[in-house]
């Protein structure tokens, strides 16, 4: 039950923040050029993905468990290391914090500037639209699959997609514009701290590790890599700021 809870959890705040990203891209295209041929590319993507979670989901489940929970645990070190690691950089100052309404604006110029189709379907707003939720949307379909496959609750993964998915469109469709008051660098980097340790636990198992506690490990993983992350944080906010001071200096 408890890995359950995490599982959506991590699963809901992953889900959340991509869909915060195409959103924003869908809102300045449909704005700008119509929603008709935006919503198409929408759905396109969305079938797509879909595609993948039915094909992908069943043909995991025939993996033996251990090398299921080796190959699901590289991959979500793959992903968590990569979004921790940005949001590290991000939140010590190395990297832009991600601004949605200056992404908003980028989009919208760009439509906006863009050559408008003559035939029935306008292609730049469909192929935006699809480009950019199928982008966005894959590495969270990874997300379903590999956690929910390893868990054997890929519907419940699928689930908490599903609801994060409707909960960012109609916060989107109330305020009508881009959801950049989101603190969307804070929960890439809790979701970071998510994936890496629930990588680190199942890659662990799949090459025979019997963590103490069973599940109750991860709890401990999660509680390291969360102080590890914290401090590298200030280790490199306090070095930027030292950089900075030497520079001024010079």
């Amino acid at each position: 039950m408890r890995t359950d809870a995490f599982l959506f959890g991590t699963t809901f705040l992953a889900s959340g923040v991509e869909a915060v990203e195409a959103l924003t891209i869908v809102l300045a295209v449909g704005v700008v050029r119509g929603w008709r041929s935006t919503l198409l590319g929408v759905g396109a993507a969305s079938m797509v993905l879909a595609g993948f979670v039915l094909v992908l989901g069943p043909s995991l489940s025939v993996i033996p468990i251990d090398t299921l929970r080796l190959v699901v645990g590289a991959l979500l070190l793959a992903f968590g290391m990569q979004w921790l690691r940005k949001a590290i950089l991000r939140a010590s100052g190395y990297k832009p914090l991600h601004d949605e309404a200056s992404a908003f604006r980028r989009e919208r110029e760009q439509a906006s500037s863009a050559a408008r189709s003559t035939t029935a379907l306008d292609w730049y707003s469909f192929t935006v639209a699809f480009k950019g939720v199928l982008l966005e949307g894959l590495e969270v379909s990874f997300i379903v699959v590999t956690f929910g496959s390893s868990q054997g609750s890929v519907g419940l993964a699928v689930a908490a997609a599903i609801a994060a998915l409707i909960v960012v469109v109609v916060v989107g469709a109330f305020v009508r514009g881009p959801l950049e008051r989101v603190p969307e660098n804070s929960i890439k980097f809790v979701v970071g701290v998510l994936l890496t340790s629930f990588g680190i636990f199942w890659g662990g198992e799949g090459v025979g590790v019997e963590w103490p506690g069973s599940d109750l490990a991860i709890l401990g993983i999660l509680a390291g890599l969360a102080i590890a992350s914290f401090l590298s944080t200030r280790h490199l906010r306090r070095r930027r700021l030292a950089l900075h001071t030497v520079e001024a200096r010079a």
